[in-house]
């Protein structure tokens, strides 16, 4: 998935511990692609694994995943 412009997240529900938040997280972090996501705040209410995910839920995660990858940064743990 490529996204054409940075305005292109306005498309997904980019609310905090969604399924788009956390996959942008993921990939700041440098973490490997694992969808999930938080039914509200993340941490503060039950996460949900990708086997209970709808093929939906998983584009979202996915979308922000590579959204952070091209348009996004990294941390820095130096």
């Amino acid at each position: 998935m490529k996204f054409n412009s940075y305005r292109d997240r306005d498309n997904y529900d980019t609310r905090h511990g969604g399924p788009f938040d956390r996959g942008s997280a993921d990939s700041y972090y440098h973490r490997g692609i694992s969808p999930h996501f938080y039914v509200e705040g993340t941490s503060t209410s039950p996460r949900i694994e990708k086997d209970k995910m709808t093929a939906a839920q998983i584009e979202d995660y996915l979308a922000g995943y590579e959204f952070n990858e091209q348009f996004g940064d990294k941390k820095d743990w130096g």
